[in-house]
């Protein structure tokens, strides 16, 4: 099944990889042909996609992490760490009722199902456990700490620090140094600006 030091998929069969990208042995992408891997970026271990992903270049997704989403898309910008054991959801079921729910189910007989793409802007860190849930996109510097829930219905400010469930702001994070870095690497690599 696996091919090219990957277990489960060929990594050829990914839409795109780019020049340095890392994806470990066992990460499971469930389509490979609609996953683009950006330059010098690393899917750990033990993590598993099951829906449309651009990642970044620079960018980490930590191990264990999951992506779900059938056909809905995440999109994590450069430079951004996903920690491990993560969650990013982009379609799940809606519970209050109106069918059957759970993917056995077939479709004549299943509840509608929500589908709201998740956008990961750059420099974006997301501490361990944090689960994000569908419609979300944090804007660019946004942080989690470990356990945080983010959902569409918190107000997201650039560079600020997030902590519990829901994610409430707790502290603004400094740009200035982190953006310099980002350009100085960005011109020492070649890579566009952002």
């Amino acid at each position: 099944m696996g091919g090219a030091d990957n277990i489960f998929f060929d990594l050829a069969a990914l839409k795109r990889l780019g020049a340095g990208a890392i994806v470990g042995k066992t990460v499971r992408i469930r389509k490979p042909e609609r996953a683009e891997i950006g330059e010098h970026a690393i899917i750990d271990d033990f993590t598993y996609i099951s829906c449309a992903l651009t990642l970044g270049a620079y960018s980490h997704i930590g191990a264990n992490a999951v992506l779900i989403g059938g056909e809905g898309r995440i999109t994590i910008g450069r430079f951004v760490n996903i920690a491990p054991g993560c969650r990013l959801i982009c379609a799940t079921n809606d519970y209050s009722g109106g069918g059957l729910v759970g993917p056995t189910i077939p479709p004549e007989f299943a509840g509608r199902a929500i589908t709201a793409d998740v956008t990961l802007a750059d420099h974006v860190l997301l501490g361990a456990g944090t689960v994000v849930l569908p419609g979300v996109s944090l804007p660019e510097g946004a942080a989690t700490g470990a356990l945080t829930l983010v959902t569409a219905k918190v107000k997201l400010e650039p560079w600020t620090l997030y902590a519990g469930v829901p994610a409430r702001p707790l502290r603004r994070r400094e740009s200035a140094e982190i953006l310099e870095a980002a350009r100085r690497l960005a011109a020492a690599r070649g890579l566009e600006p952002s």
